[in-house]
C-alpha cells in the first residue's frame, strides 16, 4: 500500500448530486456511476450530504416502512407501491439526503478509512478537503482492494 498517501489509489471521481436536484434524475445518475451512493454538494461546492440506495428507498416508500419490525402484514405489490410513489421522481434530493457528515481527509490513513466504515453503516466515504468533495471511497472496492492484499500476504508466507 502507499504510504505517502496511503487512501489516494482508492479515491474515486463519481458525479456529484445538487440539492435541487430531481429524484428522478439522481437515481439515473446513481444508477450510471456505478456505485450505491453519491455525494451532494451545494451551489458553492461545498459538501453537504449523501443520496443513495436507502436514501431511494426512504423517497420511494412511506417513512414507516422504515419503522416496521416486520413488513409481513402489507401486501402490496412493488409496481403498486412504485405507482403511487411516482410523484416522489420530481422531489428535491434535499428532502431525502443524508445529512451526516461522515467523511474523511486526503490524508487519511487506511486503518481511519476501516475505523470509519466499521463504525458507521455507509457505502461511500466522500473524500473532503476545504470542504470540497475530491472523490469518493467505495466500501465495496475497499473490501476487494484489502481483501486482495490479504489474499496476496497469505499466498506469500
Amino acid at each position: 500500500m502507499s504510504r505517502s498517501n496511503p487512501i489516494a489509489r482508492l479515491v474515486r471521481t463519481t458525479p456529484v448530486l445538487s440539492p435541487s436536484e430531481t429524484v428522478a434524475s439522481a437515481v439515473s445518475t446513481l444508477l450510471e456511476s456505478g456505485v450505491r451512493s453519491l455525494p451532494v454538494a451545494d451551489d458553492r461546492g461545498r459538501f453537504v450530504g449523501v443520496f443513495g440506495e436507502r436514501e431511494f428507498f426512504q423517497a420511494l416508500f412511506p417513512r414507516y416502512v422504515g419503522q416496521l419490525s416486520s413488513a409481513a402484514v402489507i401486501t402490496a405489490a412493488l409496481d403498486e407501491t412504485i405507482e403511487r410513489r411516482a410523484s416522489a421522481s420530481g422531489d428535491p434530493v434535499s428532502a431525502f439526503m443524508n445529512t451526516e457528515h461522515v467523511e474523511i481527509r486526503p490524508s487519511a490513513s487506511d486503518l481511519q478509512v476501516v475505523e470509519t466504515f466499521l463504525h458507521h453503516r455507509v457505502l461511500i466515504l466522500p473524500v473532503i478537503d476545504d470542504e470540497r468533495i475530491l472523490g469518493v471511497i467505495d466500501r465495496a472496492e475497499f473490501f476487494k482492494s484489502l481483501a486482495r492484499e490479504f489474499l496476496g500476504q497469505v499466498a506469500e508466507s
